[in-house]
């Protein structure tokens, strides 16, 4: 029976929180919509996405090996970069893969072994210095089939150096010497420049206040025959979509490559993306 309050309104006798029946209510997901995340993590609310048949890859930071680093540091982990090749090399439905570098170095071995993944990468390959590859992003960078540098980025090339306890004996000279011998020679061999060469840049005095080296500035990498070409994003996709097509088509030439120092950043590309 409905019964009356005071105020003469009419109450059922269900309870005032409702019955077992009743639908809860729904909460908001936890992290917000998607556009709000989008907002919060990257500053805008849409974020462009395209089905593509070349795969990315992003070093930047620091190339961090097997001690993990502050938390404030921006890293790149090979121990994410290294499946994600895996993958590029197994999957069918990607044909190319252009590499993004800003880095300022890191660990040696780290940063060699994903030179030597990107290596030994079957499929086209195609990478862009923009703001910074120092160091051990060097080696990165020569990896690809074709390699780009921006006209503002600049390479600096320095000798190894070793962190943690240090122990002054002979051997150690010897390690650090055997080291950098892996890096040189791995540089040589992907690009055009000189071992004589590499070395007399890397023990350069005079350029760095408080270190030994030498740093390349855009055109000046080219010019020492250790970027083969200038160039942007642009650039470097259309000649990775050059590549690509030129392995469906046999008939089709390759893309033109530079053959000296003094050929700059090379004659300009007809774009060929997504034809063949």
């Amino acid at each position: 029976m409905p019964r009356s309050n005071i105020k003469g309104q009419d109450f059922t006798d269900d309870p005032p929180w409702g019955t077992m029946d009743s639908e809860p209510e729904q909460s908001p997901p936890r992290g917000g919509t998607d556009e709000t995340q989008n907002i919060q993590q990257l500053g805008t609310p849409d974020v462009p996405s395209v089905s593509s048949d070349v795969h990315c890859l992003s070093i930047i930071g620091q190339v961090e090996g097997h001690m993990v680093l502050p938390s404030q540091n921006k890293t790149t982990k090979y121990e994410h970069v290294i499946p994600q090749l895996v993958a590029v090399e197994q999957n069918s439905d990607i044909r190319g893969l252009l590499i993004l570098l800003n880095t300022v170095g890191g660990d040696v071995e780290a940063g060699l072994a994903i030179s030597e993944m990107i290596a030994g990468i079957s499929k086209p390959t195609v990478s862009v210095v923009l703001g910074g590859g120092h160091s051990i992003g060097i080696p990165i960078a020569v990896a690809a089939d074709v390699s780009y540098i921006a006209p503002s980025a600049t390479m600096t090339i320095h000798p190894i150096r070793l962190s943690g306890q240090v122990l002054g004996v002979p051997q150690t000279y010897e390690y650090l010497d055997k080291m950098q011998d892996r890096v040189v020679q791995f540089v040589v061999s992907h690009s055009g420049i000189d071992g004589k060469e590499y070395r007399r840049l890397m023990f350069r005095t005079g350029q760095l206040a408080r270190d030994i080296g030498t740093i390349l500035v855009g055109n000046d990498a080219v010019q020492e025959r250790l970027i083969d070409r200038v160039g942007g994003i642009g650039q470097a996709v259309d000649h990775l979509y050059d590549m690509m097509n030129s392995i469906n088509n046999p008939h089709q030439p390759p893309p033109e490559q530079p053959v000296g120092p003094n050929q700059g950043p090379g004659p300009p590309l007809q774009p060929g993306r997504g034809g063949s």
